[in-house]
């Protein structure tokens, strides 16, 4: 399976070991360039770099949609993405700032900055939470074989929309975005599913795709919490088995 990388081990238990012809999750250094110039570089597991590529410039604002993407082009390599835009397209931007995703996030944001609240009016009941993470586990292909790796997906309540995982929790998102301009899947109103924690870079991204609810196995950090409530999204943590719990915006949930 893509994204898998073959790699015997030996199992120990009850004080016996035995030999499994198992995998690791692949991770490798990818480049974005856009117009010909490296525009950023992070660990992500290579596969659907097309959408990583995608969602990245779109969270980053340099691209509005798929219409500002003249050319895109994965090398056979899969270490990096050619992009080639539009006259349409923003100016690149400078200055990165690395993140705290796993390998190191990319974003060219100051994340101190404030979005307006996203003004959906959506709001979900406990079992579709509850459902949406069930869906997002059946999900998680990539998982099931090699652990160690984040699994996201978007969802409309009542059934997965798109699924992603990587070994970053912020590209899992990109992909996502990335999916949603290639499908031309409007992402504002939908719920956020994650496995890994939801850090404050997280949240931005999910600010900015209009999104009113993010759901995690997982805990948020205490930046994400405060601009949860301040984004009047809704942020979920520790869903396991029949319960989880609520840190903010807690009016978009139906009791």
């Amino acid at each position: 399976m893509d994204g898998a990388f073959p790699w015997p081990y030996s199992r120990w238990e009850a004080g016996h070991s035995r030999a499994v012809a198992g995998a690791v999750i692949d991770e490798g250094l990818v480049r974005i360039h856009v117009n010909g110039l490296e525009l950023a570089s992070f660990m992500a597991t290579p596969t659907d770099l097309d959408l990583l590529a995608l969602g990245f410039l779109r969270s980053e604002g340099i691209i509005q949609g798929r219409q500002d993407v003249r050319l895109l082009h994965v090398c056979p390599s899969r270490t990096c993405v050619e992009v080639w835009l539009t006259g349409g397209a923003a100016p690149l931007p400078s200055r990165p700032i690395l993140t705290s995703g796993c390998g190191g996030g990319v974003t060219f944001d100051d994340l101190s900055q404030r979005h307006a609240p996203v003004t959906s009016e959506r709001r979900v009941t406990p079992q579709q939470i509850l459902d949406g993470i069930h869906q997002l586990a059946a999900a998680a292909a990539l998982y099931g074989e090699t652990r160690g790796v984040h699994t996201s997906a978007l969802s409309d309540g009542e059934r997965l929309l798109a699924v992603a995982e990587d070994v970053g929790r912020h590209n899992t998102v990109d992909k996502l975005w990335g999916y949603c301009l290639q499908r031309q899947i409007d992402p504002a109103g939908q719920l956020l599913l994650a496995t890994g924690r939801v850090s404050s870079e997280m949240l931005n991204k999910a600010a900015k795709m209009g999104v009113p609810v993010v759901a995690s196995r997982t805990s948020p950090t205490s930046l994400s919490v405060r601009l949860a409530q301040e984004w009047n999204i809704l942020l979920i943590g520790y869903v396991r088995g029949r319960s989880f719990n609520s840190y903010a915006s807690q009016w978009r949930l139906i009791l």
